[in-house]
């Protein structure tokens, strides 16, 4: 297939990269950066602006696979608030902007991301790809995040929206920024430990992307999370136990605030994700254990 890529240089992004060309599939790019691979195709587009992506870089493609947008963890000060709204939710319109453009054949698909902040803060319920929006900022840019991508379906595209947990993997993602306090035994669960955490590990992630690639089944919302969630507590005393350090030092919640203002909610609530779409479509976890999910990475 030919795939156009937007967010290619992210943790998500180059495992990707790697798993589509593995597989034989013929890449374009979507973003700022070139690819460090100089043999995939690059068209330099910021999808914090206003201009739709050039037409050449999805006018052969078969499906559009759409990971970009500001990252999330980072003190939300008014600006960075507004990058991260308008890198998802323009930028996904504008991308949608370019497929209605195209004088010929237009994509298949478009598997476009999205994040299981979709749910708000649930406490202890239970949540599914049925379940409604929660409230909260973040919940409220997923809510215009999907439908700027659901918009693609008046244009033929099969859409599906990924709603990405907390990704387990080598060298970035949540990992990165806990494994070295960690490790020099200083870490600890942040806030009460009550909060629920909806992970996934990395290659079951990319699995998820490659089903929604080729399933033409699958369509609408796919909790890209674990069937296994667990509360921040188990989370933190099971990294712990795998790299064999305590886990003994809480965040209090007011030295969350005070590094990350009001960015430090999203990390003292949490929702508890069952990706019952991917398991409907029969796919396979590679990782539905934490504590092996966790012991490949560490």
């Amino acid at each position: 297939m030919n795939i156009t890529l937007t967010g290619a240089s992210g943790f998500i992004g180059a495992a990707l990269i790697a798993r589509l060309k593995a597989d034989g599939h013929k890449l374009h790019t979507l973003g700022r950066n070139a690819p460090k691979d100089a043999s995939i195709a690059f068209t330099k587009w910021d999808a914090n602006g206003n201009q739709m992506p050039p037409l050449n870089a999805i006018e052969d493609a078969d499906a559009i696979i759409h990971l970009a947008g500001e990252p999330v963890a980072q003190r939300w000060t008014h600006e960075v608030k507004k990058r991260i709204r308008e890198s998802r939710v323009n930028g996904t319109r504008r991308l949608v902007d370019a497929i209605a453009a195209l004088k010929g054949k237009r994509p298949r698909a478009l598997i476009s991301g999205s994040a299981t902040g979709y749910y708000g803060d649930r406490g202890d319920e239970m949540v599914d790809e049925s379940s409604k929006p929660g409230k909260g900022f973040l919940a409220e840019v997923c809510v215009e995040w999907e439908h700027a991508a659901e918009s693609a379906s008046n244009y033929g595209l099969r859409v599906v929206l990924l709603r990405t947990g907390i990704v387990l993997g080598e060298g970035g993602g949540a990992l990165a920024q806990m494994l070295p306090f960690f490790r020099m035994g200083t870490g600890g669960r942040i806030g009460t430990g009550h909060q629920w955490m909806s992970w996934i590990h990395l290659d079951d992630l990319i699995g998820m992307l490659m089903l929604a690639l080729n399933a033409e089944a699958v369509k609408g919302p796919v909790n890209g999370t674990a069937p296994n969630p667990v509360t921040n507590s188990e989370f933190t005393q099971t990294l712990g136990e795998v790299i064999h350090r305590p886990a003994v030092f809480p965040v209090p919640e007011f030295g969350l605030r005070l590094l990350y203002g009001e960015m430090a909610q999203v990390l003292v609530e949490g929702q508890r994700v069952m990706p019952e779409a991917a398991m409907h479509a029969g796919f396979q976890f590679r990782y539905p254990d934490l504590r092996a999910a966790l012991t490949s990475v560490t």
